[in-house]
């Protein structure tokens, strides 16, 4: 197939890929950080929402971590099965004393990926992630 205009084509410059290409970088960091505790960082960010928030509903999680409804469910239900959450109060989840514990256990490794993170990204890089997502949060 022969592409008219493909001088102008350049798949390099995707947004979409760099941004994907970025977040697998980044999230590898975390990965390896993480795994120790058996959790994606996903589920971390969730723990660390409810340690600074105290209690959410599902849509206040959902609109602050910008995840779907369907992906947020998910990563609850594994957060549940291990305890680590309770819905003791409907509509909202908090953090049970067990998802506390193993929070003040993730902090230090949570420390070191972004020691790692930082180094990666050097000083400007950490700048145009912080302006790109207040853009997005705009």
């Amino acid at each position: 197939m022969k592409l008219k205009n493909k001088k102008d084509f350049d798949p390099s410059i995707c947004v979409s890929n760099n941004v994907k290409q970025l977040n697998r970088a980044i999230a590898n960091i975390y990965r390896n950080h993480f795994s120790p505790f058996n959790l994606t960082d996903s589920q971390v960010t969730i723990l660390f929402v409810l340690t600074k928030k105290g209690a959410l509903t599902q849509k206040d999680m959902c609109l602050t971590l910008l995840l779907e409804k369907s992906s947020l469910n998910r990563n609850l239900n594994r957060l549940f099965e291990r305890e680590l959450i309770s819905r003791k109060d409907f509509p909202f989840i908090k953090l049970t004393g067990i998802g506390v514990k193993l929070v003040e256990r993730i902090i230090p490794a949570w420390e070191k990926a972004m020691a790692e993170t930082k180094t990666l990204l050097d000083k400007d890089g950490m700048a145009a992630v912080e302006l790109l997502n207040n853009k997005i949060k705009s």
